[in-house]
């Protein structure tokens, strides 16, 4: 059985990140011939158009794991309505110079939580728009817009029991999507 290997991208960088408990938790939902490794971004220099003939060592390991991926997850906060600016970042890194976008053709998944009531639909609808631009094929239903609350997750980090059958089902259908949209 050949893996199928994704690059997750946690749009936190806080070591308690709820994103990055998420990305952990719903990869243990996956089957076993999907194997999810996370990148790192926080590490990389700020954009910077000048840079694109010299790009950073960390903006060149960032790109080749998107490229020896066969999917993309993205899990991201939701900071003032949008996406994390260190998440951002990282996309235009990896999307530079114009015409050597790593990420694009490569299907993606977007999920995260927050502790509002709406959890990160604005930051995901503004994800999906930049993905759209960038050739991302990117799942759209179902959506998944978790507050975060006492019992989401379980004592070992897992997803608990009361939402275990709803993020099944979107984990189910993300591989899926993946499935059928690699390359």
């Amino acid at each position: 059985m050949s893996q199928t290997k994704i690059a997750v991208i946690v749009g936190s960088l806080r070591k308690d990140s709820f994103n990055r408990k998420l990305a952990l938790a719903i990869a243990h939902l996956a089957p076993a011939d999907f194997t999810f490794e996370h990148v790192r971004i926080d590490d990389l220099p700020a954009y910077n158009q000048d840079d694109d003939g010299n790009q950073a060592s960390a903006v060149k390991r960032l790109k080749s794991e998107i490229a020896a991926a066969q999917g993309l997850l993205f899990v991201t906060p939701e900071y003032n309505r949008s996406i994390p600016g260190v998440l951002k970042n990282a996309i235009d890194n990896a999307s530079r110079p114009y015409g050597q976008s790593a990420w694009a053709g490569k299907p993606a998944g977007v999920i995260g939580v927050s502790v509002g009531a709406i959890g990160t639909a604005l930051a995901q609808q503004h994800l999906r728009n930049i993905l759209a631009y960038l050739d991302v094929p990117t799942m759209g239903q179902p959506e998944v817009f978790l507050q975060n609350k006492e019992g989401l997750f379980d004592d070992k980090g897992h997803i608990a029991e009361a939402s275990k059958q709803f993020l099944q089902a979107w984990i189910d259908k993300y591989v899926a999507w993946v499935k059928a949209h690699s390359v």
